[in-house]
């Protein structure tokens, strides 16, 4: 598989605070990948620094250019596109105004879309909805949505801005298993049609179910990657984060 994204000694630092540990890591292209770690292990500072939004030092390199130092939309420009943690709607917009905020900042950037089998044209607002199923939902006004509806619209949002790959922060947060058994078929979706995930998550159903290869942060620093069986295995994630084998194996259940 051809690598799409990579860090290399990505750090952050806060003050006198450690919080990204000289991170090298990567992703390839139509990947389904996860990061995970205990709270305050660095997660969402990983994700601000690739995105822009935290000052950081090292390097990112998507799409075989070297994005480090770019301002978070001209990363979103190139097609690096991310969530956050909490979900900011305009609630006095429908659910269609809402996805079409999306694509505000692309409008005028011409490129194949990774969605619907690459093809020449972008997809709308309705057929993202389509796509993951809430286009029933279009014309109702977002302060009407549950909480799990309005995370799929915050994700058809970010796959309004046409990205080639998305960093998606707690996307299950709040949600009860069948949501998230429905978010992880989702994603896996995506994935078959072109995109690049990289998924943060503690559900950790969610990701040892469809996350290909795993990364594991603990205070900052990388520690393990590899697949779920060879994280689940490993000694020093099990005492940072995930307890005895037998834990694991049921909280995936």
């Amino acid at each position: 598989m051809t690598e799409l994204f990579s860090t290399r000694d990505l750090s952050v630092h806060y003050g006198g605070t450690v919080a990204v540990d000289r991170v090298s890591l990567s992703v390839d292209e139509g990947s389904l990948m996860g990061l995970i770690g205990p709270n305050g292990a660095g997660k969402t500072s990983l994700i601000d620094a690739v995105t822009g939004f935290a000052a950081a030092r090292g390097t990112v390199t998507f799409d075989g250019s070297e994005i480090h130092g770019l301002a978070p939309h001209r990363r979103a420009l190139a097609g690096l596109g991310r969530s956050f943690q909490t979900i900011e709607l305009f609630d006095d917009l429908t659910v269609e105004e809402n996805v079409a905020l999306g694509r505000r900042h692309t409008s005028r950037r011409r490129h194949r879309s990774t969605l619907h089998g690459g093809t020449a044209l972008d997809p709308g607002p309705r057929e993202l909805m389509e796509t993951l199923g809430i286009a029933r939902l279009a014309d109702r006004p977002a302060e009407s949505l549950s909480h799990g509806q309005r995370k799929y619209v915050g994700l058809a949002r970010v796959l309004a801005s046409r990205p080639k790959m998305v960093l998606l922060d707690e996307p299950a947060a709040g949600l009860d298993s069948r949501e998230s058994e429905e978010l992880g078929r989702t994603l896996q979706g995506l994935v078959a049609e072109g995109l690049t995930i990289l998924l943060v998550d503690h559900d950790m159903s969610l990701v040892l179910n469809v996350c290909e290869q795993i990364h594991v942060l603990d205070f900052g620093r990388l520690i393990c990657s590899g697949t779920s069986s060879q994280v689940v295995s490993d000694p020093k994630v099990l005492a940072a984060y995930l307890g005895s084998p037998e834990e694991v194996v049921e909280g995936a259940q």
